[in-house]
């Protein structure tokens, strides 16, 4: 496989300073002919309160089965950091993290759940899928529990 056409694998990179300025790249599929499931696993995601700027905290686990096109691990980790000085609420950032993914891959099935640290005592959870999960593929479960505080 050629790497040319991407942006950051093996290339020197720069954070982007907004999710809109970072540019995912996408590498071919090396089973498209299988179902499989796929894992990104984020456990030190942030972004700014879009009320407050104060920094938000979470937890991202993002699963899918591609079909033609899978995320490069790079981009996608650059795409996550340009989150830290972006403004928006929890519901935001989860479910249009989602839906950049979409767009880019066309898997057959994504979701991403999104464990959100309290804000004002209270933690916020965010749970979004595109598709129906394929029958028959194997989805462990996301391995992290809801918020218990110190109990």
């Amino acid at each position: 496989m050629t790497t040319d056409h991407l942006r950051h694998l093996g290339k020197p990179s720069s954070m982007p300073n907004s999710p809109e300025e970072a540019q995912l790249d996408r590498v071919p599929n090396p089973h498209p002919d299988t179902m499989f499931v796929a894992r990104f696993t984020q456990p030190e995601f942030t972004s700014l309160c879009p009320v407050t700027a104060q920094p938000d905290f979470a937890h991202l686990v993002i699963d899918y089965v591609p079909d033609e096109w899978m995320v490069e691990s790079k981009s996608l980790k650059l795409f996550f950091n340009s989150f830290r000085n972006h403004q928006a609420f929890h519901e935001a950032c989860t479910v249009g993290i989602g839906k950049t993914l979409v767009e880019l891959l066309n898997p057959h099935w994504l979701r991403i759940g999104g464990y959100w640290y309290p804000r004002g005592g209270m933690p916020i959870d965010v749970f979004w899928q595109h598709g129906q999960q394929p029958e028959g593929v194997w989805v462990p479960d996301t391995g992290v529990a809801g918020y218990r505080g110190r109990g």
